[in-house]
């Protein structure tokens, strides 16, 4: 069931059904109901088992269809996250008082989950939220680091680290070397 990470959504973010969707959906719950009112023989666990996969083969198609038909309203969400990121590290003194954000901060920023915000933006850009936070988070580490004489300290303070080696290690997983060697090369 990790698999299918929309089962975690908020109301709001389900599954957007057509009315012939929500009816074949209905017509597939209403057969393991049915299955299990029944006497149990060798084969009920075998159909039940069957009806399931299923259900849940039509729910991951609807799931996938909707980022495609929604795709207007993904554009919208998906520049609000990224404003949001840059309000968050250049229009405030968020980084320093509540850290490097989340997903879950974006996500209850932007009235959505977590989950679903992660696979709105894996869908529509192939890069999770996460990924995201730590591009426009690198990006801003970068122009500090040439336009500044702020120690790298400094910066990592700056931007919501508590451990300016924790900044060290994400800013070398990033871009394949230190700050102080970013600093030097360019």
């Amino acid at each position: 069931m990790d698999s299918f990470s929309y089962f975690s959504y908020s109301v709001n973010e389900a599954l957007h059904l057509s009315e012939e969707e929500q009816y074949n959906l209905t017509e597939i719950i209403k057969k393991i109901d049915r299955e299990t009112s029944l006497n149990i023989d060798r084969k009920s666990q075998s159909i039940m088992i069957a009806c399931i996969e299923l259900l849940l083969n039509y729910c991951d198609r609807y799931y996938v269809r909707q980022f495609y038909t929604r795709s207007n309203i993904n554009d919208g969400l998906i520049s609000r996250f990224e404003q949001l990121l840059q309000d968050y590290f250049i229009n405030s003194d968020k980084p320093i008082e509540m850290g490097v954000p989340s997903v879950k901060y974006c996500g209850k920023a932007l009235s959505l989950s977590p989950s679903y915000l992660s696979d709105l933006l894996k869908k529509e850009t192939g890069k999770s939220a996460y990924d995201h936070i730590h591009y426009h988070l690198i990006e801003k580490a970068k122009n500090r680091l040439l336009n500044t004489n702020k120690s790298v300290g400094e910066i990592a303070y700056s931007l919501g680290f508590d451990y300016s080696q924790h900044f060290s290690k994400t800013f070398k997983l990033r871009t394949g070397m230190s700050p102080s060697e970013y600093r030097k090369l360019n």
